[in-house]
């Protein structure tokens, strides 16, 4: 369990910061970049549940708060580097599991819509429209984690969930627009 008794330290006045095996690095590390993108997808998905609550009586809102806490795993896995000798278990991981939530989702969600035949431009209502800006941040996470992944060891576990993660946030975007219907298509070489 996490016990915050204090929520500034300041030891990060320097631009650095503790990863979760204690290490220091700077803030700008490639590490801290990754997992702070997470973040930014959970808080842009705290957003989505307010409107949520306001636009539709709360409906999706089991599946944003288990996405939440998936991506605070995210975090905690990126935060502690895995270790040569480390045993299954040990320490906090994402599982392949978690994607096959996210990808069971996607299918239920999908049943309903019909085929899209052009590309969709980002908004058509409130609620949708938060979908696709956390789509996008979610896309950025994800490249932040195979860069970082180039230099470093991480679960390969965490792309493949951001990758799952933004096609159901596609797929709910298209939910949230009455199922497709006030989806905005894009229209080539016009407007």
């Amino acid at each position: 369990m996490v016990y915050l008794s204090r929520i500034y330290t300041k030891s990060g006045d320097q631009g650095e910061t503790s990863l979760g095996d204690g290490t220091r690095v700077p803030k700008d590390h490639d590490r801290v970049t990754a997992y702070g993108s997470v973040d930014e997808v959970n808080a842009l998905l705290g957003l989505l549940a307010l409107d949520l609550q306001r636009a539709i009586g709360g409906a999706h809102l089991d599946l944003i708060r288990s996405i939440q806490n998936d991506l605070f795993d995210v975090g905690a896995d990126l935060c502690l580097p895995p270790s040569k000798d480390e045993k299954p278990g040990q320490n906090l991981r994402v599982r392949a599991e978690q994607a096959t939530r996210l990808e069971q989702a996607i299918d239920r969600l999908n049943a309903a819509l019909t085929p899209l035949q052009s590309f969709i431009l980002p908004g058509g209502t409130s609620p949708a429209g938060w979908c696709h800006l956390a789509r996008t941040v979610c896309r950025r996470a994800e490249r932040d984690v195979v860069h970082l992944a180039r230099n470093e060891a991480i679960n390969p576990h965490i792309v493949i969930y951001l990758n799952r993660l933004s096609d159901l946030l596609f797929v709910l975007a298209r939910v949230l627009n009455n199922n497709g219907t006030d989806d905005v298509l894009w229209v080539p070489g016009g407007a």
